[in-house]
């Protein structure tokens, strides 16, 4: 029997985008279906801070865009944060268990068939372009992630 878990991210944390990720990629070497359906916060988990853009923004999805973090590694922690240096004792703590960054579940995540989906209403939002995040990225509706939750075994909300 096949089964399919869906992940709706909705954090911008660091740790929490951690959990996620930890999770969808247990699940897709388990041959588990993923499917991942980014909303508000959870798209800059996907951005790629190669391929920023202001063309075609207004001054408020200008200045959003400047103030908000660019990639994976940008994202602040949900508790203990201290102005970033909660997040680079935790980074160290990691690099001293040697295990893997945000990045590098982000990257397996893609290597393994993860689906990204990203939410068309928070996108337009938000002022963020499908060119803006990376190219696995599929922009879609709510009733898209709704019809994929109905046929899983897991969704989880992070």
């Amino acid at each position: 029997m096949d089964k399919k878990m869906t992940l709706l991210m909705f954090s911008g944390d660091y740790d929490k985008a951690l959990a996620a990720f930890i999770l969808a990629n247990s699940a897709r070497e388990m041959n588990i279906e993923v499917s991942i359906f980014f909303a508000f916060w959870g798209l800059f988990i996907l951005r790629n801070p190669e391929h920023g853009t202001m063309e075609d923004k207004t001054n408020f999805e200008k200045m959003f865009g400047a103030l908000t973090p660019k990639g994976p590694e940008d994202l602040p922690l949900s508790k203990m944060n201290f102005s970033g240096l909660g997040k680079q004792m935790l980074l160290e703590m990691m690099r001293d268990d040697e295990a893997p960054r945000l990045i590098d579940f982000v990257e397996g995540a893609r290597k393994k068939g993860v689906k990204f989906y990203g939410c068309k209403l928070s996108m337009e939002i938000m002022g963020l372009k499908q060119e803006e995040l990376i190219p696995e990225l599929e922009v879609v509706t709510a009733e898209t992630f709704i019809q994929e939750a109905l046929e899983s075994d897991i969704q989880l909300f992070i």
